[in-house]
Parts: C-alpha cells; sequence; structure tokens
C-alpha cells in the first residue's frame, strides 16, 4: 500500500510541474451537468451489465448464489476496491466474499479471474477496432500483433492446469502453494466446457467497454472538447488497462498521467485533459457509492421494535 501511494503521489506530483492544477480543478467543476448526469446514468447501466455478466458466469458454475446476493457483493467489493489496488482489489474482495457464501474459494476466484480474463479480451478488441476506423496514411501493424498476442495470451489461461501440470513436477504437486494454484487451474478450465456462457458473457463485456468508451467522450463533450469518437475508440481501451494495474489507488496517477499523454496528438490543454482524466475516475468512483450504502447497511442493521 505504501508503495502504491508513493507511485500516486509521485505521479500526480509530476503532473502538477507541467500542469495548471487550478486550471484543471476549473475545468473539471466546469462541466456541462446535462452530460455530466447522462455520464452517471451510463455508469449505472454498466454496473448492472457488470454484474449481469458475473451472474451469468455464476449460473454456468452450477452457484445457487441468488441475483440479490450476488448484486449485493459485487457492490460491496467495488466500493471496497476502492481503497485497494486498482484492478484487482475489488477482485480480491469480491472472491474473498463470495468464498464466504456457498462456494470454495477456487470457484469462487475462478469466476472472477474468468470475469476479468473476458473483460480484458473484450478491451482488446476495441482497441484493434479502435486502430482500424482512425484514420492513417501508413498503418502500424505491430500494434494489431500485439492486440492479438494478447487475446491468445488471455485463452492460454483458460488450458493453465495443463500447461502447469507439465512444468510443475509431479512431486510437488501437493506442496502448499502449488495444490491450490491448482485447484484454481481446474475450477478455471472448467469454463472451457461452458462456451455458450463464455460467449455470452464476452458480448455483455463489449457493451461495458463500449459504455465506458461512450462516456469518456461525453464527459470530452461536457469540457468542451472537440476530440472526434473515433480517437476515443483508439486511445481509451488502452486508458481503461492502465485503469486495471494495480500500482495506483482508485485509480488517479499513472491512468491520469497516461490519458493527457495520449490526448497530446489532438492538442487537447493538458489541463482540459487532466479533468477529463479526473471526472473519469470521479464517475466510476460514484458508480461504488450503491455499494457504501449496502455496506453501512450491513454494519448497522435496523434493529425491529420490540
Amino acid at each position: 500500500m505504501i508503495v502504491r501511494l508513493a507511485i500516486t503521489a509521485a505521479i500526480l506530483a509530476y503532473l502538477s510541474t507541467r500542469i495548471d492544477m487550478a486550471e484543471a480543478a476549473r475545468a473539471t467543476a466546469a462541466i456541462s451537468r446535462p452530460h455530466l448526469i447522462l455520464v452517471l446514468m451510463m455508469v449505472a447501466l454498466d454496473r448492472a451489465v457488470m454484474i449481469l455478466r458475473w451472474v451469468l458466469l455464476l449460473r454456468a458454475s452450477g452457484n445457487s448464489i441468488s441475483t440479490g446476493d450476488a448484486t449485493r457483493l459485487f457492490l460491496v467489493s467495488s466500493f471496497v476496491g476502492s481503497f485497494l489496488p486498482a484492478g484487482i482489489g475489488a477482485d480480491a474482495a469480491r472472491a474473498y466474499g463470495l468464498s464466504r457464501e456457498n462456494t470454495t474459494g477456487s470457484e469462487a476466484l475462478a469466476s472472477v479471474a474468468v470475469d476479468r480474463l473476458l473483460g480484458v479480451q473484450s478491451l482488446v478488441l476495441m482497441a484493434f477496432v479502435g486502430i482500424l476506423v482512425w484514420p492513417t496514411n501508413q498503418r502500424d501493424w505491430q500494434l494489431p500483433s500485439m492486440a492479438g498476442a494478447t487475446v491468445v495470451g488471455c485463452l492460454a489461461l483458460l488450458w493453465a492446469d495443463v500447461w502447469l501440470r507439465l512444468v510443475i513436477p509431479t512431486r510437488r504437486h501437493e506442496g502448499f502453494i502449488t495444490s491450490r494454484l491448482l485447484r484454481l487451474t481446474d475450477a478455471v478450465a472448467r469454463y472451457r466446457d461452458r462456451r455458450g456462457a463464455l460467449i455470452h458473457v464476452f458480448v455483455w463485456s463489449i457493451i461495458v467497454q463500449v459504455l465506458r468508451i461512450t462516456q469518456a467522450y461525453i464527459l470530452g463533450l461536457g469540457l468542451g472538447m472537440t476530440v472526434p469518437f473515433a480517437y476515443f475508440l483508439l486511445f481509451m481501451p488502452l486508458a481503461l488497462l492502465l485503469l486495471l494495474l494495480p500500482i495506483s489507488i482508485s485509480g488517479f496517477g499513472l491512468p491520469q498521467g497516461g490519458i493527457v499523454w495520449m490526448l497530446q496528438p489532438m492538442n487537447v490543454p493538458e489541463s482540459q485533459a487532466f479533468a477529463l482524466s479526473t471526472l473519469i475516475v470521479l464517475t466510476g468512483l460514484a458508480g461504488n457509492l450503491p455499494g457504501l450504502l449496502l455496506w453501512l447497511r450491513a454494519r448497522n442493521p435496523v434493529k425491529s421494535s420490540t
């Protein structure tokens, strides 16, 4: 935690030497209210879709948890994850919460891991679409190649049970760490036989990424930007991947610097780009507020009158 705080603070300190933070704050506060309200509504929608895709994975694995309990777990873990390393904090909290319900730890972690894998693959697909739709005189096919390699890598994790047993000597399979790792990969591997569910969840994952990219575009419009939507398709998948890296707190720091840097080719003022990055993070955190209410309700249950 201390290391991540230090990294986040260092990046923000560096950005403050390049950006007029007072101007960025004014731009953030001046966001068009109709645009902001529309984005908040879209944030609520993408949370609903994220819950749906996780429930689909749970149903495919035979988990009997109710939709209401799954929704509660997802929202509370998203809120708790706001204070943990970006990307993996909420996932870890969700897996832990599910394991306390009616699921083994490996099955709980597998459902979250597969959900994350499909999310990353959908982001890579959107990045590929952005590369194709953004007009350029000379297309660099190194990026599509990297995108393809990432997809193959994610798919390879569905066969981690096979290659781990090939790599790790049999005599070590009963070790404390190895046995748990193999149980997890076995749980993930069971999703290979649930292709219909994987395809269904992947489609919903693409919808989530389209919603998030559109949210950033609308926030940009609310700030007065004239950056075309096609460019948001190009750079936002990378920005969203930066948000998943577990080296920032709640998405502050590195993802903001990445967005500022990626908007430079469009001649967006750095203060305005920083305002956009801040609003992306803040609206995402706003989507976690229902989890706060549910967490408070669980800690302070209403006592029935006698």
